[in-house]
């Protein structure tokens, strides 16, 4: 009978080496075309194809920016839940849940460093961290980076990615868009820079503050920037939005922004900005810090 019948053995699973590892393509949600992770990471984060900008954390951006080494600030600065908040679950639950998932203890990163050799100070928010939402100390490190920035005579930049105000810190996280403003004004007496950086999304709070108080507002491409989102908008004013409402090329043809710069060109337009403002090169031709300020100071003006 075994004339008659084929024995089919049992298919063996491929070799350990030919698998295509787990995570080592992405999809790009503009085109759909799958990109190689290192590709990516090499491309600043934007799709090659279509130049979608995919999301970046606080300190790739960071990294992205600053010519290379630079110093963070206020690392251990961490909410202490002042209101003992309760939702779904713990406010203290969440904060645990966030700071194990982003190794950091807010959603916010303040570093000093130089970009094209200007000393400048940033603060580059992180979305991962409860939706990059601003309480306390997100509102204490940025006016903390401002006021250092005002100490030094140095630039600010802000790249803002965030939902709004936190909610769980109530009143408190609401109190620090006045904080923020406060001390943007402080720069501004002082003729010093701000650049704010707008990347999807920029929203509530956030957007209410220190996100469009810069001398020049950049943002990304088709970033979503706004105050209410698309849905509670349409619900409020009961009318259908128009295509591309919030998105940063639609401000930008309504006046609301500056400019909208691609990623990969972002450091170079900052730098021009700075240089326009007054800014100066703090680096020597052999790379030593030089001895004049950050910022120009115009004959007859006192620093």
């Amino acid at each position: 009978m075994a004339w008659f019948t084929k024995t089919r053995k049992p298919m063996a699973p491929p070799d350990q080496a030919s698998r295509v590892p787990e995570g080592l393509y992405v999809k790009c949600p503009g085109c759909a075309q799958a990109i190689y992770n290192k590709d990516l990471a090499a491309n600043l984060s934007v799709c090659p194809r279509c130049a979608h900008h995919f999301r970046m954390t606080a300190t790739e951006r960071l990294a992205m920016l600053f010519d290379g080494h630079y110093e963070v600030h206020d690392a251990g600065l961490a909410s202490t839940d002042p209101l003992e908040f309760t939702d779904t679950k713990p406010y203290k639950d969440r904060l645990r849940s966030s700071m194990a998932a982003t190794g950091m203890k807010d959603a916010v990163v303040t570093a000093t460093g130089r970009i094209e050799g200007i000393e400048t100070v940033i603060a580059s928010m992180e979305y991962s961290f409860i939706g990059g939402s601003m309480g306390v100390v997100v509102g204490e490190k940025v006016t903390r980076a401002i006021e250092r920035a005002l100490a030094g005579r140095a630039p600010m930049i802000i790249v803002s990615c965030s939902g709004g105000a936190r909610m769980m810190e109530g009143a408190l996280s609401l109190m620090q868009m006045a904080k923020t403003s406060a001390a943007l004004a402080r720069l501004d007496r002082a003729r010093l820079p701000f650049i704010s950086v707008l990347t999807d999304p920029t929203t509530g709070g956030v957007t209410a503050s220190f996100a469009m108080l810069g001398d020049l507002n950049i943002a990304e491409p088709k970033a979503l920037i706004g105050c209410a989102g698309p849905r509670v908008s349409e619900q409020t004013i009961r009318q259908k939005l128009p295509e591309g409402f919030q998105r940063s090329e639609f401000l930008l043809e309504h006046g609301f922004i500056d400019m909208v710069v691609d990623r990969r060109e972002l450091k170079a337009t900052i730098a021009r900005a700075l240089t326009f403002m007054g800014a100066r090169s703090t680096a020597s031709s052999d790379g030593r810090p030089a001895a004049s300020d950050a910022i120009a100071t115009a004959p007859g003006e006192r620093a």
